[in-house]
């Protein structure tokens, strides 16, 4: 069933690509109205005239909708089985009809938030390995939302992101920085990322396999088959495409044939061109050398003699042309034309300007590197701005990158010396106020070292009067030392008494007296308690009571010590074989009773052990 158009809505399509460049208008209508509405609800507006009238109030609302309206669903291998028969049945065949060093290009077409491309890097990774995917591997990554790009241009995921990733590829291709997990900036730097709109800009061209999944099925019937179209032409010769599930291309026919049809996976079918009868293949064009009229005589020298140094290189990587002011600066000469221009100096020194032509290339505008300094010879440098030029045909195919150097070297030192002069006028004028804060500041210290002078002397009369006080006090409290101290020495004396007394009462006990803390741990081991087991008080004071070597089973006595220490009132007796200092089979009889603080608390056990020879010990 069709829609019928709706006009508010169809000017509602029209202001968002006016307005922020995004084309919605190829988009099927019943889904994109139903994502459309779902973000009116949102905000409380169900008329799109008056939705319009918000977007031109709330800019930032702009990001709500086409967040909306573009879902940025994906994953890491998603749909796994697929990914495994693309790498086993397509791309390690692929592989091996290229020549070993020939480079290996790849599109994410609509790549979201990064993930769909870095699954392709893993997948390369592994069937090539690091060191051949970073030398051959380039992986374009384009999107139209900019929000998406400059999240997928991080490479950082939380850990619920990898989470559908086997832990080996995890830990192979992922560094845990901050709690995330970044991919490996080895690899990172062959995937490019840039913004390319499938309806209106211009494809990349010379692609080996082309991923757009889940995208083809937002639009319309006529914007698939032109975007189809664009397809066909940025594959290479045996191009691959790898679609969503939900896109079928069966009338598409004439531009992809099936690979294998339930994953989606398709090759590109040579398109024949009909031309006065006749059928031509679609062949990669070699470019005839004619002869040189007139005019091309002209071009020719209008661009030789050029002011400033150009190169053009197509867009195969080959240099295509360069005048004279690049073979003086950089010694490019018509021996390099048709040579690849990776090869030549002028691709990395001054700078590494393939990158910059890939970028130019994949985002179809101008691009710049700025002030970058050349060292023409020893004590020669010049001051270099690069700008490089993306040229396309009518069609918006791309032909090559022309890359053009100014010299920037005198006006760069120019404003060197403008910089330095002003900096020298800031220092001097810095130095004359300076010098006049000085001299007012000298001024005021003067009188102030005068009151200073009248100020210390009252000071030192004070501190006098204060020393003698100081003095004073510091007798008073020697004496109260002293005093203190005759009165430590005295309880001193008495506490030696008492220990003394009660060492003598230990000492006197016919009994073995042990005293116990509560975690068991021996306090007093009397005189009677060396005669019994033949353990010295220095041996037995500070260990703990059950860890004793005696002839006493004290294992035996633990029931009875925790009685005692949870608060039982009254003594524990026990009658306890044993064996005496002397080998002899003695019968003990331990008495425990609780040894109990002023405050009424229970802070260890006392054992009182009595022993009588064994019959017949």
């Amino acid at each position: 069933m069709m829609i019928q158009a709706d006009p508010q809505f169809e000017a509602l399509l029209t202001y968002l690509k006016d307005a922020r460049g995004f084309d919605f208008t190829g988009y099927k209508r019943s889904s994109l109205m139903r994502r459309v509405g779902r973000r009116m609800t949102q905000v409380d507006i169900e008329d799109y005239g008056e939705y319009q009238d918000y977007l031109e109030l709330h800019p930032d609302e702009f990001t709500a909708l086409f967040n909306t309206i573009l879902i940025n669903v994906t994953g890491f291998f998603r749909d796994a089985d697929s990914w495994e028969f693309l790498r086993n049945e397509v791309v390690r065949p692929l592989l091996l009809t290229k020549a070993a060093d020939s480079p290996v290009r790849v599109w994410s077409a609509g790549c979201a938030s990064g993930e769909e491309a870095y699954t392709l890097a893993i997948m390369l990774a592994e069937v090539l390995g690091p060191d051949e995917f970073r030398q051959r591997v380039k992986i374009y990554a384009t999107d139209v939302d900019e929000e998406g790009l400059a999240q997928a241009r991080q490479a950082s995921y939380t850990e619920k992101d990898v989470s559908a990733l086997p832990p080996e590829l995890v830990e192979r291709y992922f560094e845990v920085t901050g709690g995330r997990y970044v991919f490996r900036k080895d690899l990172r730097r062959s995937v490019i990322f840039g913004r390319n709109d499938l309806i209106q800009d211009a494809p990349i061209s010379r692609i080996d396999l082309l991923v757009c999944r889940n995208t083809l099925m937002y639009f319309n019937a006529e914007t698939q088959a032109r975007i189809l179209s664009r397809f066909h032409f940025a594959l290479g010769e045996g191009g691959v495409l790898f679609l969503g599930k939900a896109e079928m291309l069966l009338s598409h026919t004439s531009l992809f044939a099936p690979i294998d049809l339930k994953r989606r996976v398709f090759r590109k079918v040579p398109r024949f061109l009909q031309t006065n009868g006749a059928m031509l293949v679609d062949v990669p064009h070699v470019p005839v050398r004619a002869e040189v009229g007139p005019i091309d005589q002209l071009r020719n020298e209008a661009f030789q003699a050029s002011p400033v140094a150009q190169i053009v290189v197509t867009a195969d990587g080959l240099v295509a042309l360069a005048n004279r002011q690049a073979e003086a600066l950089f010694g490019v000469t018509s021996r390099d034309i048709g040579r690849p221009f990776r090869d030549l100096d002028v691709s990395y020194r001054p700078l590494e300007l393939r990158r910059f032509i890939e970028q130019t290339q994949v985002e179809r505008r101008m691009t710049r590197a700025g002030d970058v300094e050349y060292m023409r010879g020893p004590g020669d440098s010049v001051h270099l701005e690069v700008q490089l030029h993306p040229l396309v045909d009518a069609d918006g195919g791309l032909l090559g990158t022309a890359l053009v150097f100014h010299d920037v070297t005198g006006a760069r030192r120019l404003q060197e010396d403008l910089e330095h002069a002003n900096r020298q006028l800031e220092t001097a004028y810095e130095e004359l106020q300076s010098t006049n804060e000085e001299l007012e500041t000298t001024n005021e210290e003067l009188q102030s070292t005068v009151e200073e002078l009248e100020t210390t002397n009252e000071e030192l009369q004070s501190t006098n009067e204060e020393l003698e006080t100081m003095n004073e006090e510091l007798q008073s409290t020697n004496d109260e030392l002293q005093s203190i101290n005759d009165q430590l020495r005295s309880s001193t004396n008495e506490l030696d008494e008492a220990n003394l007394f009660l060492e003598a009462v230990l000492t006197s006990l016919r009994a073995g007296v042990t005293v116990l803390s509560r975690d068991l741990v021996v306090q007093v081991w009397n005189r009677r308690a060396e005669d019994l087991w033949g353990l010295r008080k220095e041996e037995a004071i500070g260990e703990h009571f059950l860890n004793l070597d005696i002839g006493l089973p004290v294992e035996q006595l633990r029931p009875a010590i925790r009685k005692v220490l949870n608060g039982e009132p009254q003594p524990q007796e026990t009658q306890l074989p044993a064996v005496n200092r002397r080998g002899r089979q003695i019968e003990v009889r331990v008495v425990c009773t609780p040894l109990v603080s002023s405050a009424a608390e229970v802070i260890g056990a006392i054992l009182v052990m009595e022993s009588d020879h064994f019959n017949g010990g």
